[in-house]
């Protein structure tokens, strides 16, 4: 996989040799809605089942600009607001859902009824499930076009990592009903996609389980679904249709069975998931000690799934109270020096994001199952927007940074997934 993501680096020279322009008019749909055929229902947030995707994956703000023009944000963080990810889910056994296969139409905050379960059949075999799960099991897919539009070759790193998000959003959800999460990256995708009808256009990344196993035998259900467009307009792209099916295999699976252990008080928690927001600079004002603690406990809490893979969690501290500044490799001080123009110049010269803000994060891997890898940048980092928006900091994924550059300055190998920094 080191071939897609070599490709697709940044440095100084590239993202000034090749810019982007863009087209804003042309922008694909970032919603998908099936036909009015299909069975539908608003989702009731008092229903603890239901408020699991509402907050997970719903809008929860219009955000207006001096142009007179508005776009909708959503609970569940995405790169450019582009949000390339749908949400399907299965229910089983539980109260306001038929047991079915959903589809959740964010614009209308709506489950959609794709296919009501026969007795003895689901999609737990497609999860590596051998009995039937009670609860809901979710699949997260990309229309990878959302992104591809705007990001081009890179976009398949954007699309791992929003679903990283949505993950972690699924999680964030699941704890106001004190239940756990658990990740599942070696899906059935090719007999998914298929089923669901996705023509090569969208492709299912991951799943994930909020769920518990009952006694009962399941067989894979089969069905056959109409191709809905997720895009309205479309445009292939090789290179991440190759990133897809060369990393869509997995090897030497490391299973995580260690629940993570988060203190949050509910109704605050709940408030902030609403409230949560990207920032898009930092006036430059320190964190506590005790803040900084906080947040790296969060974030290296295990994350229960079917293929751990290690991440190196470099952060450098520009502006914590009682803590050297400088550059930190899980947890451990490396260099005790002010590297805060550093850190802005590596997260492509965004330095009112990586100078200004209390700390800089660099996650780095070698690990060789790529999705589930991204996707845990993405669990991670959602953690991180989760924590901070409940201690009231500011947090922004950054998800272009200069790749080689990043390695120089860590002096590490490895692949370099993603950067964020948080502050006041």
């Amino acid at each position: 996989m080191y071939w897609y993501h070599n490709e697709t680096k940044h440095s100084y020279y590239s993202v000034r040799s090749n810019p982007n322009q863009m087209d804003w008019a042309l922008q694909p749909s970032t919603y998908k809605a099936y036909p009015n055929s299909f069975e539908k229902f608003e989702l009731d947030i008092e229903n603890p089942w239901h408020g699991i995707i509402y907050y997970a994956a719903s809008i929860s703000t219009k955000k207006y600009y001096p142009t007179g023009t508005h776009r909708f944000l959503r609970v569940n963080p995405s790169a450019g607001a582009l949000y390339p990810n749908e949400l399907y889910f299965q229910a089983r056994g539980i109260d306001g859902f038929e047991d079915g296969v959903y589809h959740y139409e964010v614009e209308s905050n709506q489950a959609v009824l794709l296919y009501r379960l026969k007795e003895g059949e689901g999609i737990e075999p497609y999860m590596g499930y051998e009995t039937a799960m009670k609860g809901i099991l979710f699949l997260v897919s990309a229309v990878y076009y959302r992104s591809s539009w705007k990001y081009k070759n890179r976009a398949f790193r954007y699309c791992l990592l929003d679903a990283g998000h949505m993950l972690g959003s699924l999680e964030s959800a699941a704890l106001l009903m004190s239940r756990e999460t658990s990740m599942v990256y070696d899906i059935k995708r090719r007999q998914l996609n298929s089923m669901f009808g996705f023509s090569s256009r969208e492709y299912f990344l991951s799943g994930a389980a909020v769920a518990s196993p009952m006694e009962e035998s399941v067989k894979a259900l089969n069905f056959e679904l109409i191709y809905v467009d997720g895009s309205g307009t479309f445009e292939q792209n090789e290179h991440m249709e190759i990133a897809y099916r060369q990393t869509s295999h997995f090897l030497e699976k490391q299973v995580e069975k260690k629940s993570p252990n988060f203190d949050y008080e509910k109704v605050r928690f709940k408030e902030s998931i609403l409230k949560r927001r990207s920032q898009r600079g930092f006036e430059g004002y320190p964190i506590t000690k005790a803040e900084y603690l906080k947040v790296m406990q969060v974030i290296t809490e295990p994350i229960l799934s079917d293929c751990d893979e290690e991440v190196e969690l470099f952060v450098v501290l520009n502006k914590v109270h009682h803590m050297p500044v400088g550059l930190y490799k899980n947890g451990k001080l490396l260099r005790n020096e002010d590297l805060s123009q550093k850190a802005g110049y590596l997260c492509l010269e965004q330095y009112s994001l990586g100078t200004q803000g209390a700390m800089t994060f660099f996650l780095l891997s070698n690990a060789k199952n790529y999705q589930a890898l991204y996707q845990k940048a993405g669990i991670i980092g959602q953690r991180l927007y989760a924590v901070t928006s409940y201690l009231e900091i500011g947090c922004s994924g950054i998800g272009a940074y200069y790749d080689d550059e990043v390695n120089a300055f860590v002096e590490q190998e490895g692949m370099v997934l993603y950067a964020l920094a948080i502050g006041r």
